[in-house]
């Protein structure tokens, strides 16, 4: 993303309000992320909670009708894909850290009480996407939460890093899976 210089930022400055408003309402156009981005931050009825209404559904939707076919493994792991992606969309619009922990959780209850016997196929991805949604999950609450809220996470994490453990698939992981939210005192 182009850093603006100062002959630029001298020219927006020199534009008259109504100039202003067609360029905004241009690029608004033109990029959906922005208008999520300016209407969060200029619309009071758009909120955090909205936000995560809209990408819940979607994250929803991405399961219910990319989850199908005959390779149900493979459409599984471009559903969490899209949904991963979803979630950072949603973090970049609000800049929200606990929005992004709290739809990693909706995403990993949602596969957890759907799609577990999808882990025990011989295609391993689902499972392996799957664990490292968890593992980084565990981490965005350690080192972006406030520690009064990591007691709020940790059951709900430590259940599903004991059923990622349980599985015979995580031990040939190639990367840490944490066994537990491992709370500092």
């Amino acid at each position: 993303m182009p850093v603006p210089s100062a002959d630029f930022k001298r020219a927006l400055k020199r534009l008259t309000d109504k100039e202003k408003e067609t360029l905004l309402l241009r690029a608004a156009r033109r990029d959906a992320e922005l208008y999520d981005t300016l209407s969060f931050e200029l619309l009071p009825d758009v909120t955090v909670e909205t936000i995560f209404e809209q990408a819940s559904d979607q994250i929803h939707e991405l399961f219910a009708v990319g989850a199908t076919g005959r390779l149900l493994n493979r459409s599984l792991t471009k559903a969490l894909q899209k949904a991963t992606k979803e979630v950072a969309r949603a973090r970049r619009i609000t800049k929200d850290k606990r929005l992004e922990v709290d739809l990693n959780l909706y995403t990993l209850r949602h596969i957890f009480a759907n799609y577990t016997g999808q882990f025990e196929s011989v295609y391993g991805g689902f499972f392996t996407s799957t664990a490292r949604l968890a593992a980084r999950t565990t981490q965005l609450v350690l080192q972006n939460l406030h520690e009064d809220l990591w007691l709020e996470y940790k059951a709900e994490l430590d259940d599903f890093l004991q059923q990622l453990h349980s599985r015979a698939k995580s031990r040939s992981l190639k990367f840490e899976l944490p066994r537990e939210l491992v709370l500092p005192d």
